[in-house]
C-alpha cells in the first residue's frame, strides 16, 4: 500500500499541470464518495457533502457559498461523468500541451469553468424556461474542459485524430459537433445547466484560440492570480544576515573525483529506479535523488 501512495505522489509531483488536474478531480470524486458511504452505513441524513461544493443558480445562496464559483469545476458525483470529462480532458489536453505550456492550460481551464458558471447563472436567472425551474446546483469540469477542447480545436483546427469506425477526423470537427449537441440538448429537463455551462467553455474555448493567434493571451490574468495565492502559500524565511566565506578544502584532483563518484551513485540509482520502480528505492537512496534534484 504505501508503494502505491509513493508511486501516486511520484506521479503527481512530477506529472504535469494536465495529469495535476486529473488527479486533483479523481482525489475530490473520491473523497466524496468515500465519506457517502459512511454516511449510508451509519445513517446519516440531511448531508449533501458534493452539494457544499455545487454551484447554486440562486445568486442569494451563492454570496453564502462564494467558494462554489470555483470548487463546482472539480466536483463529480457519477462515475460515468468523472470518466469523460477525464478521458476528454487526457485527449484534447495532450494535443493542446503540443502548443501551449502547463500555465496556461491551467488557466484557460479555470477561464471556461468561470465561463461556464457565469452564462449558467445568467440564464437561470433570466431565460423565463429556466427560471420556472426553480433553484438548481451544478457540478462538474465539463466546461472547463469543454473551453480546452475549443481553445486547441480553433487555434489548430487542421489537426487530425484517429476515431474508431470513423478514421481520421479533424478536432475542429468533433468539437463542433459536441458543441452542437449540447445546443440542441439545452431544453434537456435532467441536465439543462450542465448543456448551458458547457456552452460558456466552449465560447471562451474559442476566444482564447482566435485571440491568441492576434497576439493577446485573455489568460494572463488568471495566471497571475493562480501565481499570487501560490506565493501566499509558500512559507516566509525572514532574512538573516551573515558573512559568509568559500573556501576549497580539496584539491582540483579530488574535487573532480568526489563529483565523478557523486555521479556514479546517482546514475545507480536511476537505472533501478527505472528497472525497479520507485518504491524499490531505499529512504536514504530517495534522500540522495531529491536532493539530487535540487542541485
Amino acid at each position: 500500500m504505501a508503494d502505491i501512495f509513493d508511486r501516486l505522489k511520484y506521479g503527481y509531483t512530477t506529472g504535469s499541470v494536465m495529469m495535476k488536474l486529473i488527479f486533483i478531480n479523481i482525489a475530490v470524486f473520491l473523497c466524496i464518495k468515500v465519506i457517502g458511504v459512511f454516511f449510508t452505513l451509519f445513517i446519516v441524513r440531511g448531508i449533501d457533502v458534493a452539494g457544499f461544493f455545487a454551484l447554486p443558480s440562486d445568486p442569494q445562496e451563492l454570496l453564502r457559498h462564494a467558494w462554489t464559483f470555483i470548487s463546482y469545476m472539480f466536483v463529480h458525483q457519477d462515475f460515468w461523468h468523472i470518466l469523460f470529462n477525464m478521458l476528454w480532458l487526457y485527449c484534447f489536453g495532450s494535443l493542446f500541451m503540443q502548443f501551449f505550456n502547463g500555465r496556461t492550460l491551467g488557466s484557460l481551464y479555470v477561464l471556461g469553468g468561470l465561463a461556464g458558471a457565469a452564462l449558467y447563472l445568467l440564464a437561470f436567472n433570466t431565460i423565463p424556461h429556466y427560471v420556472l425551474m426553480g433553484s438548481r446546483q451544478m457540478i462538474g469540469a465539463s466546461a472547463a474542459v469543454m473551453a480546452i477542447v475549443m481553445g486547441v480545436s480553433f487555434y489548430r483546427p487542421d489537426m487530425r485524430l484517429n476515431l474508431l469506425l470513423l478514421g481520421s477526423v479533424k478536432i475542429i470537427y468533433i468539437a463542433l459537433v459536441a458543441f452542437f449537441i449540447d445546443f440542441l440538448s439545452l431544453d434537456d429537463e435532467a441536465n439543462p445547466g450542465g448543456h448551458i455551462a458547457h456552452i460558456g467553455g466552449a465560447i471562451a474555448g474559442c476566444v482564447f484560440a482566435l485571440q491568441y493567434k492576434k497576439g493577446r493571451d485573455i489568460t494572463a490574468w488568471i495566471s497571475r492570480m493562480i501565481d499570487f495565492f501560490a506565493d501566499l502559500s509558500k512559507p516566509r524565511r525572514r532574512p538573516t544576515k551573515m558573512n559568509i566565506s568559500y573556501r576549497r578544502t580539496e584539491n582540483d584532483r579530488a574535487y573532480n573525483d568526489r563529483k565523478r563518484r557523486e555521479m556514479n551513485d546517482i546514475d545507480a540509482i536511476l537505472d533501478k529506479l527505472k528497472q525497479s520502480g520507485y518504491g524499490s528505492l531505499t529512504d536514504a537512496e530517495k534522500k540522495r535523488l531529491f536532493d539530487a534534484s535540487k542541485k
